[in-house]
């Protein structure tokens, strides 16, 4: 049996997988072997495996057997392989280490660099894993890696004739399970003479 992955926020009580045999009497279920941290338990009639306790990501996947036992004769069974997995949830939104950054740009610079963001997350794999983006670039004058989080200019500035601070807001978004976090920072860019 391969019942659907748990998500690690799980409670106990929580219906797993109902196991079942062909028979000609009546049998009792029972976990034989492999649920060693006692994670589960077995309706002795029908065969549905719960949940007993809270679940612990680190000791899954699980592999126990049930053993179908004949009522009658103890020493008549067949016993089947479970395996249990456990999904690691998203539990953490990334952080930038400050929610405003303040950069400096000379205008007249052609296109380039202004400052590489890297936030945190405390999550692992895939719910750790981050892209970077921009809520507003101003048109197109500024964009970001989406991968290394460094931020440029896109267009060349002039001082006297445009605005000489921009607020451009940075996310960093996981690429969690079951949904995806964001956390932002907001880059004020003053334009300097």
């Amino acid at each position: 049996y391969r019942p659907a992955p748990l998500s690690e926020r799980t409670p106990p009580d929580t219906f797993v997988v109902q196991t079942s045999v062909l028979y000609h009497v009546p049998v009792s279920y029972s976990i034989a072997s492999g649920d060693d941290k006692e994670y589960f338990m077995i309706h002795s009639s029908s065969g549905v495996i719960r949940t007993r306790k809270s679940l612990k990501l680190e000791d899954f996947p699980v592999n126990f057997n049930v053993r179908a036992t004949d009522s009658s004769d103890a020493a008549i069974f067949s016993e089947v392989e479970v395996k249990v997995e456990v999904i690691d949830e998203n539990n953490f939104p990334p952080v930038f280490p400050s929610s405003l950054l303040e950069e400096r740009l000379a205008e007249n610079l052609t296109a380039t660099q202004i400052v590489q963001l890297k936030a945190q997350d405390n999550d692992k794999g895939r719910n750790g894993f981050l892209t970077y983006g921009l809520l507003n670039g101003h048109g197109l004058k500024f964009r970001i890696n989406e991968t290394t989080g460094i931020l440029y200019s896109n267009a060349t500035f002039d001082y006297e004739e445009e605005p000489t601070e921009y607020q451009v807001v940075v996310y960093a978004e996981d690429d969690g399970i079951p949904e995806k976090k964001r956390g932002y920072c907001t880059v004020v860019i003053k334009i300097t003479d």
